[in-house]
Parts: C-alpha cells; sequence; structure tokens
C-alpha cells in the first residue's frame, strides 16, 4: 500500500507543470512581456534550484565520507559535464519555422529536456521517501508540486510563442511532469536496492550545469532581446525567491 501512495504523490507532484501551463489560456494576444517575465522567471526558477538545492546537495552526496576539496572537485566535474551535455542539445535542436519565434521552439525543448532530467531524481526522491515515511513525503511532494508550476510556465509559454499551438504547449508541460512517474518506476523496479549517495549527487550536479547553461545562454539572453532590462530582473527575483520559498517548506 505505501508504494501505490508514493507512485500517487509522483503523480501529483508531476502534474503540476500542467498547472503552470495554463499561463497561455491567459496571454490570449501573444504579448512579448509575457514572454519576457515567463523566461526571466523561468531563469530565476532554474539557477536558484541550481545554486540552493541542487549544488548544496551534490556537495553534501558525493562521496560524502571524503575530504571537502575531493567533493567540491567531483561536483564541479560533474557540473561540467551537465553544462556539456546541455550544449549539445542546443546545438542539435532545431529552431522552429518562424523567423517571428526565432529560438523560442528551442527554448522550450531544451526547457523540457532539462526538467525531464531533472524530475526523474526527484521521483527518485518522491518514491523512496514516501515508501518509507508517508508524511515527510507528503511535504516533499507539495514542496515539489510548487516548484513544478513554473516549470510548467518556462516549457508551455516558449512552446506557444513559437507554434501558436495550446494543445502542444500542454503536451509538453505533461511530458516533462510525467518523468516524475517515470523516476518513481525507476526507483520501484531496479534503483531502490543499488542507489546510493554519490550516485544521486553526480546526477544533482549533471542537472544543476543544465540548468545553469539554459538559464544563463538561453533564457536570459532571449528574455532581454524582447524586453526592458528592468521587466527581466523583475521576472528573475520572482522566480527566484519563489524556489527559496518552496525549498523553505521541504
Amino acid at each position: 500500500m505505501s508504494n501505490i501512495y508514493a507512485f500517487l504523490l509522483s503523480f501529483l507532484a508531476g502534474i503540476s507543470t500542467v498547472i503552470g501551463s495554463l499561463i497561455i489560456f491567459i496571454d490570449k494576444k501573444k504579448s512579448n512581456r509575457v514572454v519576457v517575465y515567463a523566461l526571466s522567471f523561468a531563469a530565476g526558477v532554474m539557477i536558484s534550484v541550481s545554486l540552493t538545492d541542487l549544488l548544496p546537495n551534490a556537495y553534501k552526496l558525493i562521496l560524502w565520507y571524503k575530504d571537502s576539496i575531493l567533493k567540491l572537485l567531483f561536483t564541479l566535474i560533474f557540473m561540467v559535464i551537465g553544462i556539456i551535455i546541455s550544449m549539445t542539445i542546443d546545438k542539435y535542436v532545431p529552431d522552429y519555422n518562424n523567423k517571428d519565434s526565432r529560438g523560442l521552439y528551442k527554448i522550450g525543448i531544451i526547457s523540457m529536456i532539462a526538467i525531464i532530467i531533472h524530475n526523474i531524481p526527484e521521483g527518485i526522491a518522491t518514491f523512496i521517501t514516501s515508501s518509507t515515511n508517508i508524511k515527510l513525503g507528503i511535504t516533499l511532494s507539495i514542496a515539489i508540486a510548487l516548484h513544478n508550476i513554473p516549470e510548467g510556465i518556462s516549457i508551455a509559454v516558449p512552446i506557444y510563442h513559437a507554434t501558436n499551438n495550446k494543445k502542444k504547449a500542454i503536451i509538453y508541460s505533461f511530458i516533462s511532469g510525467m518523468s516524475e512517474i517515470l523516476g518513481s518506476i525507476l526507483a520501484f523496479i531496479f534503483l531502490k536496492p543499488i542507489i546510493n549517495n554519490t550516485i544521486m549527487g553526480s546526477l544533482y550536479a549533471i542537472i544543476a550545469g543544465i540548468m545553469l547553461h539554459i538559464s544563463i545562454y538561453e533564457l536570459i539572453p532571449t528574455s532581454y532581446n524582447k524586453g526592458p532590462l528592468k521587466e527581466v530582473l523583475l521576472g528573475f527575483m520572482i522566480g527566484f525567491i519563489i524556489m527559496v520559498v518552496s525549498h523553505l517548506l521541504i
């Protein structure tokens, strides 16, 4: 029965990305301001997650019994691997065929891939935690759901503006959220007996590298190209602060 509850909590945490994607129904005029705020907000979310959650946890988990210099070195190595992965994805994901939405489709796809990779370990963590401590699992799931909402925004808005297709934007957000369930399935079938701190820490550092690259190289420059700096900064700060608050709830 505990496994059923664990799967259910993972599903509820994951499906919250679709809640974020519903912002496209408010954005009827496809305003540039919505893109500016959505992309800078997403950058704030991703950088906050990377700096306040993923990298600290990676450092704590990788080679937890070794000295701090070695732990820091391996954390940075895996973060760089994540940056290289993101650069590779960026190189081979094509822009959508719409010169007025140049780059937005790519940003949406890369964000979706990064969030899928990010959500799989979250699904693993949610399943393992919930199957052993349901109260802690509920708390963790609520926090994950809160920060999955802006992740849904970061996928849906650029996809919608590039393709003018609400259905596609929502489906892509849904797919990214359901990777939480994939993480739970992997934990249930394969990983629960063999997962260790170093593996989880390495994954966190790689994900952080991917998210930092997307934010600094794609989201912030595109947002700034489409709107004034003050709106970019405001969207970024709102995203950053919301994620810090959601982490405090864990």
